[in-house]
């Protein structure tokens, strides 16, 4: 039997060199690294998927479960095993489960990693009993011509998402998403294509097409008598250089528009551990006017330090945690993200609102800003002028 692909997911060097030699010893060639969770799902994509995903519940540089539930989804990935000291009721829970996040759980190396105890858990996966990972996705990954060629065409296009005041239903600002117009595929959503423009390193070249996008729809809008912020998601990682600073800069002047007409969102896990460049360009964009925000705000591991250091003034809470508001976790999280929004003078804004329900939920708990497809859908620019126009008739 072939020994298994392993991706060892890890953000410390010496660590990750360590795992992979110990796989070399057992006869384990077809290995790959990654330090982070989007490095991994951009690496899967390339190789068509792994069969096993060794990484550390515990790294607080890493939201590992979100990555795991993430790799699941995808169909790259068939078990996992944990390398994490955990506490022992953890363990022993763990100890009992047979699948984590939909994948199999084959077993925890405790630290330090002991050679036999890798060797026992490869031993354990049996590749008869796993689905088979469809080897057809590295050939559905867009090839870098492809990307290039949609690219220098246009059909890369800019949606909108709505931003609304939860209480009067009025827009407030507009989120930018990417979608690819393709001209045998129809539209495509980030998931099928996001993989192929950061592994080609051509992510810059596409949020520059966006932004222009965006800023000519801001000026008709403008024209209108409609002033909204837009923002637009961005990775800490595209920050390492001023390039794209100078480029929002002149886009700006270009367009005639003050800087605060941006908001640039970064999820929080990129911004642990960012190099000093990466603040100094932070700092740029709020000296420009850009507000700035935290994305995806509770899934991830935030240190409230850093939070309070970098100049951050927008916080956006994940939609998961509002999706059952009966549950008082939930609630709690609410609620102290608010305080936490308050005392630091930062805006909320609360994703995930799908139903009348969580809205009145919120509400109660007097929250002022969602967004989520109960207030508004994605939608293109047309369809955006269409809805601002129907929502000001109905006030």
């Amino acid at each position: 039997m072939a020994s298994p692909r392993v991706l060892v997911l890890e953000n410390q060097g010496f660590a990750r060199s360590v795992l992979v030699k110990m796989l070399q010893r057992l006869g384990v060639h077809d290995v790959v690294q990654a330090t982070d969770g989007e490095h991994a799902m951009v690496q899967m994509h390339l190789y068509g998927g792994v069969d096993i995903v060794l990484c550390d519940l515990t790294d607080r540089g890493l939201d590992c479960l979100e990555f795991l539930r993430r790799a699941s989804q995808s169909g790259m990935v068939r078990a996992v095993v944990l390398c994490s000291e955990l506490q022992p009721e953890l363990h022993r829970a763990l100890g009992h489960m047979q699948s984590l996040a939909g994948l199999q759980l084959l077993g925890i190396l405790r630290r330090p990693i002991q050679l036999r105890s890798v060797h026992r858990l490869l031993h354990r996966y049996s590749r008869a009993r796993a689905v088979p990972v469809p080897n057809m996705l590295r050939r559905e990954l867009p090839t870098e011509e492809e990307v290039r060629r949609g690219l220098a065409l246009g059909e890369f296009r800019a949606w909108f998402q709505p931003q609304v005041e939860l209480r009067t239903g009025a827009a407030v600002g507009v989120e930018a998403l990417a979608r690819w117009q393709h001209p045998a595929r129809g539209v495509l959503l980030p998931s099928e294509f996001l993989a192929a423009v950061l592994a080609y390193d051509l992510i810059d070249q596409m949020f520059k097409h966006l932004l222009e996008q965006g800023l000519s729809l801001m000026g008709i809008l403008r024209r209108q008598g409609v002033n909204l912020t837009l923002a637009f998601n961005l990775h800490a990682s595209q920050l390492a250089n001023g390039e794209l600073i100078e480029h929002i800069k002149r886009a700006l002047e270009r367009h005639a528009f003050k800087g605060s007409t941006l908001m640039f969102e970064f999820a929080e896990n990129g911004l642990l551990d960012s190099a000093p460049g990466i603040h100094e360009n932070l700092l740029r964009l709020r000296l420009l006017g850009c507000g700035l925000s935290v994305d995806d705000f509770g899934v991830g591991f935030s240190s409230l330090k850093l939070l309070c250091q970098l100049p951050f003034n927008q916080i956006k809470l994940d939609g998961r945690f509002v999706q059952r508001l009966d549950r008082q976790r939930n609630r709690a999280m609410v609620t102290c993200t608010q305080g936490l929004a308050q005392s630091l003078d930062m805006r909320l804004v609360i994703e995930g609102v799908s139903s009348p329900r969580i809205r009145e939920g919120l509400l109660e708990l007097g929250c002022e800003t969602g967004q989520g497809f109960h207030l508004a859908r994605p939608m293109n620019g047309h369809d955006l002028l269409q809805w601002l126009k129907t929502l000001e008739s109905a006030r």
